[in-house]
C-alpha cells in the first residue's frame, strides 16, 4: 500500500464517524414519536385536531342535526294520518251510520236462540215493548225485542245458499241464476224498505222507526223462508206449503205486534182528532207492511221447490 492510499484512508475515516454517530443516535431504536411532553398548543396535537374533524366516523354532529329532523317528520305524519282518518271517519258516517250498526250487531248466542224462537213461535210472547236505558234503546244482547241485523244478514246468505242446493238438486245450477236470485231478493228488500219510507213520509207520520229497523224487519222474513225451503227439500212440496203457511202466520203476528208499537210511539203527543185519524193510518201502513211479507217468502221461494 503507497502513501497515498494511506492518507486517503485516514481522509475518509472521521465522515465515516459522523454519518455513524448522525444515525446511531439515542432515539435510534425508538420506531414511533415521543409526544406524550407535547402541550395542546403544540403542533401534532393541532394536527390530531384537524384530523378529527367533522368527517370522521366518531364525530356525532350529522346525527345530533338529523335526530329533530326525523322526530319531526314522524310528529307530522302521524297528525296528518290522525286527520285523515278523523276526515274520512266523518264523511264515511255521513251515508252509513257505523255507530248505529255496531248497535244492531251487538248480539250473543242466547238472543239469537231467543230471536229465532220468537220468530217462528210469535203467539204466546207476552211483552213486547223495547227497554230503554238512559233514553236510549239497550242492545239487542240485552233485550229480545230489540232489532238487529245480524239474523236479517244471516239469513239473507243461508236463502242464497239454500237456493243454490235446490237448483243444485234439479240439475239447473250455475253461477248466473244464484247471482239472479240473490241480486232479486235483494233489490225486492230495497224495494220494500222504500217504499214503507214513502208511504210514512206522504202520511206525515212521525215514529221513531228509523230506516235500519225497516230493514231488520223486513230481513226477518228470510228465517221462513229457509225453514220452508228446507222442509220442502227434505219431504217434499207439501211439506213445503205447511211449513211456509206456519212461518207466514208467524210473521205477520211478529210484524203487528212490534210495529205497532213503534208507529204508535209518537200518538200521545197529538190531538184528540189528529190522533184518531193518524191511529187509523199508522195501523194501515202496519197491516201492509206484515201482509206484504208472506206475499215475499212465496214469490221468492216457489220456484226452488218442484
Amino acid at each position: 500500500m503507497d502513501s497515498d492510499s494511506v492518507f486517503r484512508q485516514r481522509r475518509l475515516q472521521p465522515n465515516m464517524r459522523l454519518r455513524r454517530n448522525s444515525t446511531e443516535g439515542p432515539d435510534a431504536g425508538q420506531l414511533f414519536e415521543d409526544t406524550s411532553g407535547l402541550r395542546p398548543g403544540s403542533q401534532t396535537g393541532h394536527s390530531r385536531k384537524q384530523q378529527t374533524g367533522p368527517h370522521t366516523g366518531g364525530c356525532p354532529g350529522p346525527s345530533i342535526l338529523s335526530e329533530p329532523m326525523s322526530n319531526l317528520a314522524i310528529a307530522y305524519g302521524s297528525s296528518l294520518a290522525t286527520q285523515g282518518r278523523e276526515m274520512m271517519d266523518k264523511n264515511l258516517d255521513r251515508f252509513i251510520p257505523i255507530s248505529k250498526l255496531k248497535y244492531y250487531f251487538a248480539v250473543d248466542t242466547l238472543y239469537v236462540g231467543k230471536k229465532l224462537g220468537l220468530l217462528v213461535f210469535p203467539y204466546m210472547h207476552k211483552n213486547w215493548e223495547v227497554s230503554y236505558q238512559q233514553d236510549c234503546p239497550v242492545a239487542p244482547c240485552l233485550d229480545v225485542n230489540a232489532p238487529d241485523l245480524y239474523i236479517p244478514a244471516m239469513g239473507f246468505i243461508t236463502y242464497v245458499l239454500v237456493a243454490g242446493l235446490a237448483m243444485g238438486t234439479q240439475n239447473r245450477f250455475s253461477l248466473e241464476l244464484l247471482g239472479v236470485q240473490a241480486s232479486s231478493a235483494l233489490v225486492w228488500l230495497i224495494m220494500e224498505v222504500l217504499v214503507v219510507l214513502l208511504s210514512l213520509y206522504l202520511v206525515t207520520v212521525n215514529t221513531d222507526l228509523t230506516t235500519i229497523d225497516l230493514l231488520a224487519f223486513s230481513g226477518y222474513k228470510y228465517v221462513g223462508m229457509i225453514v220452508g225451503v228446507v222442509a220442502g227439500l227434505m219431504f217434499g212440496r207439501p211439506a213445503y206449503y205447511l211449513c211456509l203457511l206456519w212461518c207466514c202466520a208467524a210473521i205477520f203476528v211478529f210484524m203487528i205486534r212490534s210495529l205497532r208499537l213503534k208507529l204508535l210511539s209518537e200518538a200521545a203527543a197529538e190531538g184528540r182528532l189528529v190522533r184518531g185519524t193518524k191511529n187509523q193510518l199508522r195501523m194501515y201502513i202496519t197491516m201492509t207492511i206484515a201482509a206484504a211479507q208472506p206475499v215475499f217468502m212465496y214469490w221468492l221461494t216457489s220456484h226452488l221447490i218442484r
